[in-house]
């Protein structure tokens, strides 16, 4: 099936709808910072998730895909709620994606089925000059809100690209939580838009191509923090015949905790602090409101250490 005019990288199996096509070919994006997600089965966490994403930037894609507990309705809804609905595009991408890992790296780059494409096209569509990829587990903190809120015209024509911080909380009940300050969690989120910004595939997983001479910024700690719930599989987007820790130090952390909180053993692991909410107050909300905008700094005291 030959590629459609006008697509850029057109798909292996020529679902045309879905071949990328680069907005910033079609004319100039506008200033302002997007956050892209793309999601599956995250209706636990877009509550919390979306609405101070939608306070903070000029645009929020939410991409689902193939969600099965209500993920996309419920972002649609979110946005209406908080009267965002003209800055908020919800799509959906009907196609089955590999698994980090072993399924990922057998996967061509240019499939409905990679991380790669899946990636680029979802960032195809930001209308805007500067765009941010974002998990839909990730909750920004007050201190949060007002970062982005900055960035996103303080960035425009910089070419800079951005790394935050943010900070593992496992989820034990509506009033506890353990919050993983022993490992600094840091990797490149916001980048502009264009030819030298798109996803290319590495071993494990997607990676985002940026320019050696971009000028590289890292956000301050206490952003943002990334939903863990003990009663969920927080590995099950590897491949389960390939997944290894030790290949990554960020994933050999997770596994540690993981491990450590569901034998019990949380006060054990250096750098792990058991968090309790008032009566009456989410420990989600009392975190992100209260206790980390609170907290001394530096939260973490090990060397940074970006993730690619």
């Amino acid at each position: 099936m030959s590629p459609v005019r006008g697509a850029d990288v057109p798909t292996l199996e020529g679902h045309h709808d879905f071949d990328v096509r680069w907005p910033w070919k079609r004319g100039p994006l506008a200033p302002g910072l997007s956050c892209v997600f793309r999601v599956k089965n995250e209706a636990r966490n877009l509550p919390w998730v979306l609405p101070p994403m939608l306070e903070a930037v000029d645009a929020v894609v939410l991409v689902d895909n193939l969600s099965d507990d209500g993920t996309g309705e419920l972002g649609q809804r979110i946005a209406a709620e908080c009267g965002a609905s003209e800055r908020y595009l919800g799509l959906t991408y009907p196609h089955q994606v590999a698994r980090a890992g072993s399924e990922h790296l057998g996967t061509r780059h240019d499939s409905v089925h990679s991380l790669v494409h899946f990636y680029n096209w979802s960032f195809s569509h930001v209308r805007t000059a500067y765009s941010m990829k974002w998990d839909g587990d990730m909750v920004l903190t007050t201190e949060g809100v007002d970062v982005l809120r900055d960035l996103s015209w303080q960035l425009h024509d910089s070419g800079a690209v951005v790394a935050v911080p943010r900070h593992p909380v496992s989820v034990e009940s509506e009033q506890v939580a353990w919050i993983d300050l022993g490992y600094r969690f840091l990797e490149p989120w916001i980048y502009p838009m264009g030819p030298e910004f798109t996803f290319v595939k590495a071993f494990e997983w997607e990676v985002r191509e940026f320019p050696e001479s971009s000028q590289r910024l890292i956000a301050p700690e206490g952003l943002c923090i990334e939903l863990k719930w003990l009663d969920q599989d927080e590995f099950a987007h590897w491949s389960a015949i390939d997944f290894d820790a030790s290949r990554a130090p960020r994933k050999r952390r997770e596994w540690e905790v993981y491990s450590a909180l569901m034998e019990g053993r949380g006060d054990k692991v250096p750098g792990l602090h058991r968090i309790e909410a008032p009566a009456g107050v989410h420990v989600v909300d009392y975190i992100t409101r209260t206790w980390l905008p609170h907290a001394a700094r530096p939260l973490v005291r090990k060397r940074a250490r970006i993730e690619a």
